[in-house]
């Protein structure tokens, strides 16, 4: 059975997400580390809310994506503030990860798109938490301390909603 250049595209990047999707999240090491790993997200986010603007059907879908594109962005840049006072820099690059779920979402119909991008949202916004959470907790910087405490009440929002879009448009992952 052939498959089209597209199909096999799609499944070869869905293969490589599961796989790197599979290695567990780890606290920030040190400062450089939390302020890698929270700016790529961050950049990752505003792609994706880009991108919702862009291919999403249904309304709440776009008014999320602006919402992630706004709210990211802001807090990107004051990390940015923070990482310039220590000698440091923000990723201008989503991680890989966020790269491969953007690719298979551009690559979506706009129909299933809301969908996908609502679960992507969950499952980020997940990985988002913790990640703060652990810096809030137990950072030996108390600069970052202070911004993962301050953000974390609105990545919790994010998650909040992101759960109700998965459940509006039929995804799974509100359910985990």
């Amino acid at each position: 059975m052939a498959h089209s250049l597209p199909q096999v595209f799609k499944s070869s990047a869905l293969a490589l997400a599961l796989t790197l999707g599979c290695h567990s999240a780890f606290a920030a090491e040190s400062p450089r580390s939390f302020i890698d790993d929270a700016s790529a997200a961050g950049v990752g986010e505003i792609q994706a809310g880009q991108l919702a603007q862009e291919k999403g059907v249904a309304d709440d879908i776009k008014a999320f994506g602006g919402m992630m594109v706004e709210d990211h962005t802001l807090a990107n840049n004051k990390l940015k503030e923070i990482a310039q006072s220590k000698k440091l820099e923000v990723s201008e690059d989503p991680t890989v990860m966020a790269k491969i779920k953007t690719m298979i979402l551009d690559l979506r119909s706009a129909k299933s798109f809301d969908q996908a991008y609502a679960n992507n949202q969950v499952k980020a916004h997940e990985a988002a938490v913790k990640l703060f959470e652990e810096e809030a907790a137990g950072s030996e910087d108390a600069q970052l301390q202070a911004f993962a405490k301050e953000t974390l009440p609105k990545l919790k929002e994010h998650l909040a909603k992101a759960k109700e879009l998965a459940a509006a448009h039929g995804g799974d992952a509100a359910k985990e």
